[in-house]
């Protein structure tokens, strides 16, 4: 099958058609407020106090969003505290996001008459810019340019029994037609780490899975503690789940059957198409942006049990520029935030639906998103600031 989508002078194509400006601060922050059709990341990080690799991967995560399909354009801004540093100038960021094709502007305070000339300069560039990118037209493109990225949280019975499969079929689906499918959280994989190298197309690759996992296990002992007496989380034990090994297992079924391509870092784009494991945190919100970055244009939340005391499902977007999905397989969670979910799997359990059925129920939604459906969290004018995932200390 197909979606509707917007091509894009690299080869891609978008679900959505956004004007973005980059990095965060007041001036992005004006424009966005002023101007309808942009977008920009909202972060407290940028890169002041960081090493020099942290600032690395800050600046991989604002140019990999400003080269996601669901991007027309960009606007650069050089106001930010962080832009000082080599890494993060506006002139390199602007140089790799136009490498892709892509309108891009740069605006600074210290040539465009200030601050407030600058946010006049950048709402009079952003409205030509949406108006521009208005014109263009949706136009059927095919499964290959879908681009999935999935993370399941407050994780219960449900998520391994109904939820998690749902999606695996779905990321078998997409990556069979050609696209790619990203799945990552490293501490919940710990337990089906062996099980998930036997499927890397390479002994290599299989190995890097499980030096990942080596990895952040010894990075917990260093801390005193072992990373199985902090996870599964109070969330998870009350869902049901009662080791750390249980949990992993039921999460790894979100990455469907195929066979894995790569271990990438957090917002590094893969050279290929296919299925594919990053090596990211388990922090809920931040791993979107991460995928955005990576190509995804439509990211997906698999919602166990827990996670709806407050604000929890009254988010935005948090990949910034890609549409995503609430999912669910719990009964429970459905009842209390069905307004707020937009796939439904805990027909598997309570009607005795196929995993399967319910995937390509998945594909439907996906399909009808992708082509300009919104999705549930982009009728809400709200998100919040984004938790980059960065590794090292902050001096």
């Amino acid at each position: 099958m197909s979606f509707f989508g917007y091509p894009r002078p690299d080869g891609s194509a978008g679900t959505r058609n956004y004007v973005l400006v980059i990095p965060q601060g007041l001036i992005a922050k004006s424009i966005c407020d002023f101007v309808v059709g942009t977008k920009t990341i909202q972060t407290v990080d940028h890169g002041s106090g960081r090493t020099a690799k942290d600032r690395e991967r800050i600046a991989r995560i604002l140019i990999g969003l400003g080269r996601n399909p669901n991007v027309a354009s960009v606007i650069v801004h050089a106001a930010s505290p962080g832009v000082g540093y080599p890494e993060l100038t506006a002139e390199r960021l602007a140089k790799e996001i136009a490498e892709s094709g892509k309108r891009v502007e740069i605006i600074d305070p210290t040539k465009d008459g200030g601050v407030y000339a600058t946010i006049s300069k950048g709402m009079r560039l952003a409205r030509l810019m949406v108006h521009d990118a208005s014109k263009q037209r949706r136009v059927e493109v095919g499964d290959e340019h879908l681009c999935l990225g999935v993370k399941c949280g407050y994780s219960d019975t449900t998520s391994g029994i109904a939820g998690n499969p749902a999606i695996g079929y779905l990321f078998d689906k997409v990556v069979k037609a050609g696209g790619t499918a990203f799945f990552g959280e490293t501490t919940e994989i710990i337990g089906a780490e062996k099980a998930l190298a036997r499927r890397a197309v390479t002994p290599e690759i299989g190995r890097a899975i499980l030096k990942a996992v080596e990895y952040r296990e010894e990075l917990a002992k260093s801390t005193g503690l072992d990373i199985r007496t902090i996870n599964p989380i109070p969330a998870n034990i009350k869902g049901g789940i009662s080791s750390l090994e249980e949990k992993s297992l039921g999460a790894v079924h979100k990455a469907g059957t195929s066979s894995i391509q790569g271990v990438l870092q957090y917002a590094e784009r893969p050279k290929g198409k296919g299925l594919f494991f990053v090596d990211n945190w388990m922090g809920s919100f931040s791993i979107f942006a991460g995928y955005a970055a990576a190509g995804a244009n439509l990211v997906m939340f698999q919602l166990g049990g827990g996670g709806l005391a407050g604000r929890d499902l009254m988010e935005g977007s948090p990949s910034v520029v890609a549409p995503f999905l609430w999912c669910t397989a719990n009964p429970r969670t459905y009842a209390m935030a069905g307004d707020n979910i937009d796939f439904y799997s805990g027909t598997v359990i309570t009607d005795r639906e196929d995993p399967e059925a319910a995937g390509e129920r998945l594909y439907r939604t996906v399909i009808d998103t992708a082509s300009g459906t919104l999705s549930r969290s982009e009728t809400l004018a709200y998100s919040e600031p984004v938790d980059l995932c960065l590794e090292e200390p902050r001096f």
